[in-house]
């Protein structure tokens, strides 16, 4: 009973949006990773990660959909469910899939499924100008919301497959904007995604929420990988900001350890992981 209480003067205490606050207050990085079940959970727990995601990502990672379009509610829930169970100290966000936030009220119902049932503690949905209105409606249910800008992967049919955005002026100066109004709805974190280094950090100086990035420079707040590229379980080609950390590694702990080290030290993002 009031877990959280007994926790917060613990060596480890739960990480939590205010601790978030004051570290980008502190400028301390904030390493995130994503995570698809209880065992990776433990070990992403021991190595002191920030911030856990279980992005819809699994798709492709866990489920070999070329896109994250297939994932569906109950594929989320049940992710989220079992890495819940292995976590103790990181703050955990779970994704809202593909066409599970089109009205306020459906994004909320599905919001409170990964709450109730999955255990998140902040919703993540990919955003822009027709999201404005959804991110307000959670905030005001007092939902926790990271918005997803960038390179929108459950968009990658509409935008043509995966690539860099914000390179024009105009695209850029309107990424600006969506940030800050995404912000002034209530959005308490601002995820950002393959985009130039330079519109990274005019972002996150732009903004009094801690803003997370992947392929987005050295300069925002905080980074996120996937745990398996991290762990360089993926095969083939991969992203150009990726972070092989199993190269002289122990294990897959000690690869963890390394990434959050790297991510805290600042030697992640270097300059042939980011975008111009």
């Amino acid at each position: 009973m009031y877990t959280h209480l007994q926790l917060r003067d613990s060596t480890r205490p739960p990480v939590s949006l205010a601790t978030l606050a004051r570290m980008k207050a502190q400028g301390e990085k904030i390493a995130s990773l994503t995570c698809y079940d209880a065992s990776f959970a433990t070990l992403v727990d021991e190595a002191d990660v920030d911030l856990v995601l279980v992005g819809d990502s699994l798709g492709m990672v866990i489920q070999g959909h070329d896109t994250t379009v297939p994932v569906t509610m109950d594929d989320m829930v049940y992710h989220c469910k079992a890495v819940a169970r292995g976590l103790h100290r990181p703050l955990l966000m779970a994704d809202l899939p593909f066409a599970s936030y089109p009205t306020r009220d459906v994004a909320l119902a599905n919001s409170v499924r990964l709450m109730q049932e999955g255990g998140a503690e902040i919703v993540k949905l990919e955003s822009g100008p027709s999201q404005i209105e959804v991110v307000e409606f959670l905030s005001s249910h007092d939902i926790a919301v990271c918005a997803h800008l960038g390179l929108k992967p459950q968009s990658v049919h509409k935008t043509g497959g995966f690539r860099v955005q914000g390179r024009s002026g105009d695209a850029a100066s309107a990424m600006v904007q969506a940030a800050k109004d995404l912000e002034s709805a209530g959005a308490d974190l601002i995820l950002l995604e393959c985009i130039p280094s330079e519109l990274g950090q005019r972002i996150t100086e732009a903004l009094q929420v801690p803003v997370i990035g992947i392929g987005a420079g050295p300069a925002t707040d905080g980074q996120i990988l996937v745990l398996y590229d991290v762990l360089g379980i993926t095969t083939g080609r991969k992203p150009r900001f990726v972070l092989d950390c199993m190269q002289g590694a122990s294990g897959n702990l000690d690869a963890m350890r390394r990434y959050v080290q790297a991510v805290k030290s600042l030697t992640y993002p270097a300059p042939e992981h980011c975008f111009s």
